[in-house]
């Protein structure tokens, strides 16, 4: 957005009005306030979505849309496909909607082959996701293009020294629900302390309590009192809390292009996943830091054992490779030079 603006594109926010609306404006953004329900699943309900975007997009009348997510990639591109707009979504990950079966999920697949039909590109995160939508979805002559996820901002992510300090951390920085690996990185925090390893289990993000798979408060409260691990709640300056950690962990169930782990990578640290979609295309084993099996708890424990008792020449190799391979694949101006490209190729001026 803020490379457009400096282009000299007039650039519309389309989004839930909320503590960072002002910022977007202030940005230079016009904001146009929109209500979603983002854990809702309620096909009926949610087709009101349509009709708003549909009044806003009649408004503003934009030479080209982009969307992400998938109720602003469904309904907005139904809206916007109804006045002949064009259209770029992005999949930022195939999530909850693949991962499980049952009615819910087969209503979002029959919506994104409606919708898809008439798109005029879909990004997507890694190519794993590209080939299980395409698999899953039929769609002729879809027209796709592969991103790094969003990139990553290499100048506001340096390179941090290692750490000397007693206790090593681990780092989870997450959306704190099931599909996130949260109860993996729990147990595996609680083996670490069966097998007397000085390690503290940091978890940073906020609670989803109305998402479907969201986990409470309360049991969150528990796994702090009984010390299993430290809770930093939500921050704007995530790269302040990194800077604190020795490894950054993310033991996800599917993802797009995690953020948290090219934020660690980007600083230098090494990094823990699990071998899924998304994770894998991140971190490279053994070079940059290690993969585990996905909902495994002890297998995760395995990797955070290797890692534990890896001597700080190796800590830092993995950390310095993480980095540049962040500066060769995943720097966000390749990001804005794809989006660039498309926009110009696509738009109506």
């Amino acid at each position: 957005m803020k490379a457009l603006i400096a282009d000299g594109h007039e650039v519309v926010a389309i989004a839930p009005k909320d503590e960072y609306s002002k910022l977007l404006m202030k940005m230079g953004c016009r904001f146009f306030p929109l209500e979603v329900q983002n854990t809702g699943s309620n096909p009926i309900k949610d087709l009101s979505l349509y009709f708003e975007y549909l009044k806003i997009y009649r408004k503003i009348q934009p030479d080209i849309v982009l969307q992400y997510t998938i109720k602003p990639n469904i309904y907005g591109t139904l809206a916007a496909k109804r006045l002949s707009l064009p259209v770029i979504n992005n999949v930022s990950g195939l999530g909850t909607v693949f991962l499980n079966n049952g009615l819910v999920s087969l209503i979002a697949k029959l919506l994104y082959k409606v919708a898809f039909r008439r798109t005029d590109l879909v990004f997507f995160q890694n190519e794993d996701d590209r080939k299980e939508f395409l698999s899953n979805i039929k769609i002729s002559n879809l027209n796709t293009d592969l991103l790094p996820g969003s990139g990553i901002d290499l100048d506001k992510f340096q390179p941090q020294p290692q750490l000397n300090g007693k206790k090593f951390t681990f780092l989870m920085i997450s959306r704190i629900i099931k599909d996130k690996g949260i109860y993996e990185f729990v147990n595996a925090a609680k083996l670490a302390q069966k097998n007397n390893l000085e390690a503290k289990f940091q978890l940073l993000g906020e609670p989803d309590i109305n998402h479907r798979r969201g986990i409470q408060k309360k049991e969150i409260t528990q796994w702090i009192d009984e010390g299993i691990i430290e809770y930093l709640g939500v921050t704007d300056s995530v790269s302040e809390v990194i800077k604190e950690a020795d490894c950054v962990v993310l033991p996800s169930y599917r993802e797009g292009t995690p953020k948290t782990l090219l934020e660690g990578a980007a600083m230098g640290k090494p990094l823990i996943a699990t071998n899924v979609a998304g994770c894998r295309q991140v971190v490279l084993e053994g070079e940059n830091g290690f993969l585990c099996d996905v909902k495994d708890e002890n297998s995760l424990f395995d990797a955070v054992n290797k890692m534990y008792n890896s001597d700080k020449n190796e800590l830092e190799r993995m950390g310095k490779k993480g980095r540049q391979f962040m500066e060769e694949k995943y720097n966000e101006k390749l990001v804005i030079d794809k989006y660039k490209y498309w926009i110009n190729k696509l738009s109506k001026k």
